[in-house]
């Protein structure tokens, strides 16, 4: 039997995701990071992105992180991340209404004096939540 690794993934409201996986996946400050089973501990921190893993099943998931840590022991990963929504439970036609909202900030970004980091931030989100659902 292949060896699994425990997946923790919460909120400051709640966890979204408490599953067995084969391989985790997770957008690093530096870059995308994997961990298998009896990985070295480390702690990170995370980007806006999709956290995918293949479950015990061999079903790969995905999961929108808006930032946040993670921690990786030899036998789990924990994710503490500011938000986190299931594939399933992001609401596509939400994301894409904040895509466009933060599309014509950034296009008013010169004539106006809005907020530039806090609109690429969302339009980043709004993007990677629409990636997550559209992925097959």
């Amino acid at each position: 039997m292949a060896e699994n690794i425990r997946l923790e993934i919460v909120t400051p409201e709640k966890s979204v995701v408490s599953d067995d996986a084969k391989i985790v996946m997770a957008p690093g400050q530096l870059g995308e990071f994997g961990i298998l089973p009896r990985h070295t501990p480390f702690m990170t921190t995370l980007n806006v992105g999709a956290v995918h893993y293949e479950n015990a099943e061999g079903n790969e998931r995905f999961v929108f992180v808006s930032g946040g840590f993670a921690e990786a022991l030899p036998d789990r990963v924990t994710i503490l991340a500011d938000s986190a929504e299931r594939r399933a439970d992001i609401d596509i036609k939400r994301a894409k209404r904040a895509m466009t909202r933060a599309e014509e900030r950034l296009e008013q970004y010169s004539k106006e004096e809005t907020d530039f980091t806090r609109a690429r931030v969302a339009l980043l989100r709004a993007i990677t939540r629409i990636r997550i659902v559209e992925t097959r």
